[in-house]
């Protein structure tokens, strides 16, 4: 999949002319035009770049970055029309990943995104290749073994469930579609079976099957797992 980024400035026309020229360049984009529709686009997708414009009303881009990375390491690059180096700093305190000063040269933009993905890429493919066991909440999941184990009790999974877990524990955090289910397996045939599946799966790894923290609806998409 192309990197998914998210666009986020206050600025109508300068977001549609970067949703347009970085889609050009192969990216999958999309926008927000303030941090709080920005907050509503990360609670239900997964991102791997955020383009963050600082000078937003309501909320900064150097009050949002704060605030995400508290809990979140998606990396961020900062747009801003103040060039003094004390913003720079300010920019980076925050945790920001790097800043770009406007005007800018919409081809220096898209270096700077591939540096930083090219930075970040190979820690996640790495982290990706040496984790054996998924943890999302008290539940841990075996990849190798497909086991699931809540705390030291093991939970029965049917080969289907299993699997469905599987797939979804290997791309936690990024929405997979029904599609994508069906393919890995003769017994999701449909995307009703798909969400049938799910709903089984749910009753075993969710308090409250009907509000489900870990395996998410993503709408439109399919379903995601949270995990820690």
């Amino acid at each position: 999949m192309p990197p998914h980024l998210l666009v986020v400035d206050d600025d109508t026309r300068l977001r549609n002319l970067l949703q347009k020229f970085l889609s050009d360049q192969g990216f999958i984009v999309t926008t927000a035009s303030s941090a709080a529709e920005a907050r509503a686009h990360l609670a239900s997708l997964s991102f791997d770049l955020l383009v963050l414009d600082i000078m937003m009303p309501g909320e900064s881009g150097l009050d949002l970055t704060l605030s995400l990375r508290e809990n979140n390491q998606v990396p961020i690059l900062l747009l801003t029309a103040m060039a003094e180096t004390e913003n720079r700093i300010s920019g980076l305190e925050t945790g920001a990943d790097d800043y770009l000063c406007k005007p800018f040269e919409p081809r220096e933009l898209v270096l700077r995104i591939n540096a930083i993905l090219k930075r970040v890429q190979p820690m996640a493919q790495e982290t990706q290749a040496t984790t054996d066991n998924i943890v999302f909440g008290s539940f841990r999941f075996d990849m190798r073994k497909s086991q699931l184990w809540l705390k030291d009790d093991f939970i029965h999974l049917t080969d289907v469930e299993a699997m469905l877990l599987k797939v979804l524990a290997g791309k936690a955090g990024t929405p997979v579609s029904r599609d994508d289910l069906i393919k890995e397996g003769a017994e999701l045939s449909s995307a009703r079976t798909v969400d049938v599946q799910v709903t089984r799966l749910r009753r075993k790894i969710e308090q409250d099957p009907r509000y489900p923290r870990y395996l998410q609806t993503v709408r439109g998409i399919g379903y995601v797992l949270q995990t820690d």
